[in-house]
């Protein structure tokens, strides 16, 4: 089975070579093709541009930075929508319900069978094929796609139509984000108030709050070490779209509205390429008030 795989960002780049390992035939295009070379080494094929690869294989899986980046792989030039009759599109960025359905309703129009699938997990879990898929759209091609799926990711949910997985998406990286900004709160408040922060995670770990977030990000957020697992760009822009969401549907979100104004805070800081975990550095910095 000949996949397509567009994006090799670190998400990307990490579940194309899953696939290839697992012995799928995989055809990649990045933007920056330099990129692309490292997988060839696993036995991937190289396409010049999207619509070259959706023309060679059965279906083609995105990973994409943003709603913008999504869209015009679809809609521009050499896109996705030149080859897209009786093929098959996956869409596992994390985008908007909006813009889901945008690709959706082009795809469908031009004979072409779609499914967002977005996925809980950073890049240890995208290395490791633990993944949490969170899929809507065409229930067939979900179907065709799950043998990929058991590969990228250890549980895959089907939610129904298209927007209910970005929808899930939000909803966990808007919680996600807001827990981030908990923790690096109560980090610095434990240790400006003279206690040993590494000793709050022991507790933290033993409590009902434990959680695996807590457990990966701590010991590194104390060494004020960011490594991009999840940039911080693309943490907040995820709060954004779940405030959006949240005006939509008039949910008031007093929590998350904070959470993005302290990520978009360390965006102005000059952290928007580190890992989202370097919020903790806007909680350490004495003008932290104003």
């Amino acid at each position: 089975m000949e996949v397509g795989f567009l994006g090799l960002g670190i998400m990307g780049k990490a579940m194309a070579t899953n696939l290839l390992r697992h012995g799928f035939k995989v055809t990649v295009w990045n933007r920056t093709l330099s990129k692309c070379e490292e997988l060839v080494q696993y036995g991937a094929s190289v396409g010049e541009t999207p619509a070259t690869v959706v023309k060679k294989c059965k279906y083609t899986i995105a990973m994409l930075s943003d709603p913008s980046a999504a869209l015009s792989i679809v809609f521009d030039k050499d896109g996705v929508l030149d080859h897209i009759n009786g093929k098959g599109y996956i869409d596992m960025s994390t985008v908007d319900a909006d813009t889901s359905s945008k690709i959706s309703e082009a795809i469908k129009a031009k004979g072409g069978y779609f499914l967002e699938a977005p996925v809980s997990g950073s890049k240890k879990p995208a290395e490791d094929g633990q993944l949490v898929i969170l899929a809507a759209g065409d229930k067939a091609l979900y179907d065709e796609a799950l043998p990929a799926f058991d590969i990228l990711g250890k549980k895959s949910f089907f939610l129904g139509e298209v927007g209910n997985g970005a929808k899930m998406k939000l909803v966990v990286n808007m919680i996600m984000g807001s827990m981030m900004n908990a923790f690096s709160e109560g980090l610095t408040l434990a240790e400006r108030s003279g206690l040993n922060p590494a000793t709050l995670l022991d507790v933290l770990d033993l409590g009902a709050i434990s959680n695996g977030m807590f457990k990966l990000k701590g010991p590194t957020m104390l060494q004020n070490s960011y490594s991009p697992a999840f940039p911080l760009k693309h943490q907040q822009k995820d709060m954004r779209l779940a405030l959006a969401l949240g005006d939509e549907n008039a949910v008031s979100m007093p929590i998350a509205a904070a959470a993005n104004e302290a990520f978009k805070k360390a965006r102005s800081l000059g952290l928007g390429d580190l890992d989202f975990s370097a919020v903790h550095e806007t909680y350490k910095a004495p003008d932290h008030s104003s």
